[in-house]
């Protein structure tokens, strides 16, 4: 079954079930998208450590990456982004950008000054400068970045946080969505909305009402993984995200793990995306299909000369060791980075796909 989305261009084509998980592709004028996909996080322009190149070729084959207009707004700023026409020719990538709106940077990195039921004004956490932004100033943002799919600026609060200011950001959120849905977009530019909530799957389950009214081309769930347990993380993604519109994308911002990720489309996700595999690789954590994370410093890799993960295709796999990972980890040569990263997230890529092959064959066609 494929669904036209109310941007021009964009369809959902919903391809086969397997309980609550979901097989499909996400049509796009950039290219298509096969769902579930994990979409690396390129925050400011870049997936760290990673060319376009690298992130286009097979094993990897990143068909969808991110952006974050927190950061691009502050730096480069908005005149370099319109004078290099648009975040894909400023970082030669020609596969559709998601950026996201840059409410959750602006609750997490910046010192705030003010929130209102118009907006926030908050200090750059680069020079301490003074900004505000609202749901019309991150929309223009979006626009000048030219991304593929936007989403909407919200008010994202932490997982644990009380009632009362669960349901104030609740109220903001969907004002600024209704305000973000009028806005003017780029052409070509697609717009989900996002469902906050906490941890309270009722008071999820009425924003999701408010928010899937609104007809957006997709649906994401925000807030979570930022401060709750995982166990009520889990608990809010099986009892919301299968009632998500079917007919649209659902998209679970900023979670995680492999774990969370089978979890998530298990529960009926269909897009994922974190820092994790790009963080943990700096930081010398290696994911394997073991299940076993490979910490690269221990000193039981100086002398291992076999692979990361003898099942992974990438090519750090193919052609380095563990020891000699190690030595570039602890010579901080710039190299690690480089093959760590790459080899996170084919990893990552990978189990996506794995699980998205097991819906195709063992589920119902749609």
């Amino acid at each position: 079954m494929r669904f036209d989305l109310p941007t021009p261009g964009f369809s959902f084509e919903l391809l086969a079930t397997l309980g609550h998980a979901r097989a499909g592709i996400l049509h796009t004028p950039r290219g298509d998208i096969p769902t579930p996909v994990f979409m690396p996080v390129g925050t400011a322009g870049t997936v760290k450590a990673m060319t376009a190149d690298e992130l286009r070729a097979e094993p990897l084959d990143a068909k969808i990456i991110l952006g974050n207009t927190y950061h691009l707004y502050l730096r480069p700023g908005l005149e370099v982004m319109e004078l290099a026409g648009g975040l894909h020719a400023f970082q030669k990538w020609d596969r559709p950008i998601l950026t996201d709106s840059g409410g959750f940077q602006v609750f997490s990195l910046s010192g705030i000054n003010e929130i209102d039921d118009d907006g926030v004004t908050f200090r750059s956490h680069i020079d301490g400068s003074k900004h505000r932004l609202t749901p019309e100033v991150s929309m223009h943002i979006q626009k000048v970045l030219g991304s593929d799919i936007a989403m909407v600026f919200d008010q994202c609060p932490p997982g644990d946080a009380p009632a009362d200011v669960q349901e104030t950001a609740l109220a903001r959120t969907t004002a600024w969505a209704e305000r973000c849905r009028r806005a003017e977009r780029a052409q070509g530019q697609a717009l989900f909305g996002i469902v906050q909530g906490g941890i309270d799957t009722q008071r999820r389950l009425r924003h999701a009402a408010e928010i899937t009214k609104l007809d957006f081309d997709g649906h994401a769930l925000g807030g979570l993984a930022v401060g709750e347990s995982v166990q009520d993380t889990y608990r809010v993604l099986d009892e919301v995200a299968h009632t998500l519109p079917a007919e649209r994308p659902r998209y679970l911002m900023g979670v995680g793990t492999p774990a969370d990720l089978t979890r998530g489309i298990q529960a009926g996700i269909d897009m994922f995306d974190c820092v994790m595999p790009t963080r943990n690789a700096r930081n010398g954590y290696l994911f394997s299909a073991s299940g076993q994370r490979v910490n690269i410093p221990n000193a039981a890799n100086r002398t291992d000369f076999g692979p990361i993960d003898p099942e992974c295709p990438c090519s750090t796999c193919r052609t380095h060791s563990r020891a000699y990972l190690r030595h570039l980890y602890t010579g901080k040569e710039i190299l690690y980075a480089r093959l760590a990263t790459l080899h996170n997230l084919t990893f990552y890529a990978r189990h996506v796909r794995a699980l998205r092959d097991r819906i195709l064959a063992e589920g119902r066609r749609a």
